[in-house]
């Protein structure tokens, strides 16, 4: 069973900076489809970013020029720059299209 812990969300102002990691443990074969989503309150999830097949990367629109995901054998990254109020969500990794991550919240406010 693949597990995914995430961490780096908190509190910034507007303009601001983080970052978050997201590890693989477990058992598993290969990762694939490595990816970040967001929800904020009242919203569906959303897709920010995902590093597909050939290491093709996408992103929302909304974060284009902003954020950069990027990953390693077992980890995936989101660097996440100028953050805006409405960046405020909680932020989840995905992995195989199937595994999540537990959530962690990213705050942007003044």
């Amino acid at each position: 069973q693949l597990r995914l812990v995430e961490s780096g969300g908190g509190l910034v102002q507007p303009g601001g900076s983080l970052r978050l990691s997201c590890v693989a443990s477990g058992r598993y074969y290969s990762l694939y489809d490595m990816g970040w989503y967001r929800q904020a309150p009242g919203k569906q999830r959303e897709l920010v970013a995902v590093i597909g097949g050939s290491d093709s990367v996408n992103y929302a629109d909304s974060v284009k020029g902003r954020f950069t995901v990027s990953a390693d054998k077992n980890a995936i990254y989101l660097q996440m720059n100028n953050l805006k109020p409405e960046d405020t969500a909680v932020y989840y990794c995905n992995m195989n299209q199937i595994f999540w991550g537990q959530g962690t919240q990213v705050t942007v406010s003044s």
